[in-house]
C-alpha cells in the first residue's frame, strides 16, 4: 500500500531528515584516519539523541547499529568496526532518524585524501545521478522514469553498474513503504507518482561489475569483484510544484570543507 502525506506531514518529514542531514555533517567533521567506524557510530547517536531524535536503523530488523559505514567495495549495510580509516577508503554512511513519529533516511559517501582519480569520478557520477532521478520525480511520471534517469546516467554515459539486489523505497511512519525505487528500469513503467508521495531515492554504483555478495554477518553486502561502490541517497517528496528534497547534502559540503582530511567532492546543481 502506497501512503500519501500532507503538507503539515511533509514538514514534519523534512526536520526528520534534516537531522540526518545534521548527523552525517557532523560525521563529516569528525572522520579522520586512525579513528574507527564503532566510534563515528557512537558520537552519532550521541548527536541523533541530544537533538531529540532515536536512531532509525539501530534495532531494525536486528541492525546492531546507529549507523551503516560500508567501506570501500561494501555497498550497503555494513556494521561499524574496530577497523581504522586509512588514507585511501571510502565511506558509504546511510543514516536514519526516527523524530515526531516520520523516519528521516540519507546517504553520503566520504573520501579520504589519497583516493586515486578514478575512485573520485565515481563518486561525482553517483552523486550526480541521484539528482538525475531526482529530476524526473514529478507527478504524473511513473517510478521507471526515476530508474531510467539513474541507469542511463551511470551505466549508458559512464560505463558503471548499477547494482539491482538493492532499491529506494518509499519512506514515512515506516523506513521502508512501498513503492520500491529501482536504479535501473524503463521509463513509463512502475506506479504513477502523485502529490504528497515520499521517496527514499538511493543509487548505488559499483566501479567494476553490478554482480554483489553478502557477508556472513548477515547485513554487509560486496561488490563480488573486490572494486569500489559509491551510495548517496535523499528523501524527495512529490509536489506539484516539482520535487521537493527533504534532506540536505549542503550542510555535509559545508562540514568537509572544515576537514583537510576528507575530499571536496562537490558538484554543480
Amino acid at each position: 500500500m502506497i501512503y500519501y502525506k500532507t503538507n503539515e506531514e511533509i514538514e514534519l518529514m523534512r526536520q526528520s531528515n534534516l537531522l540526518v542531514s545534521k548527523t552525517l555533517a557532523h560525521i563529516a567533521e569528525i572522520l579522520k584516519v586512525g579513528k574507527n567506524s564503532k566510534q563515528i557510530d557512537k558520537s552519532a547517536e550521541e548527536f541523533i539523541k541530544d537533538h531529540g531524535g532515536k536512531p532509525g536503523f539501530k534495532g531494525y530488523r536486528g541492525f546492531p547499529a546507529t549507523l551503516c559505514m560500508s567501506i570501500n567495495d561494501a555497498v550497503v549495510h555494513g556494521i561499524p568496526s574496530d577497523r581504522v580509516f586509512t588514507e585511501t577508503d571510502i565511506v558509504s554512511i546511510d543514516c536514519g532518524v526516527v523524530l515526531n513519529g516520520f523516519y528521516g533516511d540519507a546517504a553520503f559517501t566520504f573520501a579520504f585524501k589519497n583516493i586515486t582519480p578514478e575512485v573520485r569520478r565515481l563518486l561525482k557520477v553517483t552523486r550526480e545521478s541521484l539528482y538525475k532521478g531526482i529530476s524526473a520525480a514529478v507527478i504524473g511520471n511513473r517510478v521507471g522514469d526515476i530508474s531510467f534517469h539513474i541507469q542511463h546516467y551511470c551505466e549508458k554515459i559512464h560505463g558503471y553498474s548499477i547494482v539491482r539486489e538493492l532499491v529506494g523505497h518509499g519512506v514515512g511512519r515506516n523506513l521502508h513503504e512501498d513503492p520500491e525505487v529501482p536504479n535501473f528500469g524503463q521509463r513509463g513503467k512502475g506506479p504513477i507518482l502523485k502529490d504528497g508521495l515520499v521517496l527514499a531515492i538511493e543509487p548505488m554504483v559499483n566501479l567494476g561489475v553490478r554482480g554483489v555478495k553478502q557477508l556472513n554477518d548477515g547485513w554487509t553486502i560486496l561488490t563480488k569483484d573486490g572494486k569500489p561502490s559509491a551510495h548517496y541517497e535523499h528523501s524527495v517528496a512529490i509536489r506539484k510544484d516539482g520535487p521537493d528534497i527533504l534532506s540536505d547534502h549542503s550542510y555535509i559540503d559545508e562540514s568537509i570543507k572544515k576537514n583537510d582530511e576528507i575530499v571536496d567532492i562537490s558538484i554543480n546543481l
